[in-house]
C-alpha cells in the first residue's frame, strides 16, 4: 500500500497528487502563469491534509521530470528533493511526455493509435514523443519543429493522437486526416499514479543528492528589445 505524494510542474499547470497502491486519493491544480512558486507548497500541505494523512506516512515523492518549463521543473523538483531530505523518502521521477500519455490512455482505454504528446517550447517548437498503446516509445523524445510534413512516416499508416499544450498550436499544419487532436488536460499530477507506483514496487528510485530535471534543452537567457536599446 505504497502512499506516494506526486508533484507536477513541467508546464503551466501546477498540480499535486497523492496515490494509495497506484490510486489517486487527494489532487490539487490551477492552471496560470507564475504558479509554482507562490502555490507548490500550498497545494502539497492541502492534498496531505485531504487525504488524511501525515507527511511521515507517505511513502515516497515523485515529480515529473521534464522536459518542459526550465523554472517550473526547478521548482518542482527542488521542492520534491527537499521533501525527501526531510523525511528521509525515496525519490521517483516520471518523464513528463509518459504521464501525458498514461493519462490519455487512461481516458481512452480501448484506443489502438499512437500517442504523441506535445509540450510547447515557443514558435513552432515542442517537445514530444510518440508510444504505442502500451506506452512503447516510437520515436525518442526530441525538441521537434513541426511542420506540414511532421509525423507523415507514421500518419499514412497509424492514427495519431496529439495532445498537450503544444499540439493546439499544431493543428493548423497537422492536417492529415490521421491526425486527431484531444483537448484534454493530462498535465496533471493525477496522472502519475500508477506510473509513479509501478516504479516504487520495481524500487526504480533517484539519488537525491545528484538527481537533476530532464531540460532536453539548455536553459536561454534572451534580452528584450527594451533591454538591448
Amino acid at each position: 500500500m505504497a502512499k506516494i505524494l506526486q508533484i507536477e510542474t513541467a508546464t503551466a499547470i501546477c498540480s499535486v497528487a497523492l496515490s494509495v497502491n497506484g490510486e489517486t486519493i487527494s489532487f490539487k491544480e490551477e492552471q496560470g502563469q507564475n504558479l509554482h512558486a507562490a502555490n507548490l507548497t500550498l497545494f502539497i500541505d492541502e492534498v496531505v491534509k485531504t487525504a488524511g494523512l501525515s507527511y511521515p506516512e507517505l511513502d515516497a515523492i515523485a515529480v515529473s521530470k521534464g522536459p518542459g518549463s526550465y523554472t517550473g521543473l526547478r521548482i518542482g523538483v527542488s521542492t520534491a528533493k527537499g521533501l525527501c531530505y526531510a523525511l528521509d523518502k525515496p525519490l521517483i521521477a516520471i518523464e513528463t511526455l509518459e504521464m501525458m500519455a498514461a493519462g490519455f490512455l487512461s481516458q481512452n482505454p480501448a484506443y489502438s493509435g499512437l500517442i504523441c504528446p506535445m509540450i510547447d517550447a515557443r514558435r513552432m517548437e515542442v517537445y514530444t514523443t510518440v508510444f504505442d498503446p502500451f506506452l512503447n516509445v516510437s520515436i525518442p523524445t526530441e525538441a521537434k519543429i513541426i511542420d506540414d510534413t511532421s509525423f507523415n512516416n507514421f500518419l499514412s499508416n497509424h492514427v495519431i493522437t496529439f495532445l498537450g499544450d503544444g499540439a493546439a498550436k499544431c493543428a493548423a499544419v497537422l492536417t492529415h486526416q490521421n491526425a486527431k487532436f484531444d483537448a484534454g488536460n493530462f498535465n496533471s499530477a493525477t496522472y502519475m499514479s500508477r506510473l509513479a507506483n509501478e516504479a516504487f514496487d520495481n524500487r526504480d528510485f533517484e539519488d537525491v543528492a545528484y538527481f537533476e530535471p530532464f531540460y532536453l534543452k539548455d536553459f536561454v537567457i534572451t534580452q528584450s528589445k527594451k533591454q538591448q536599446a
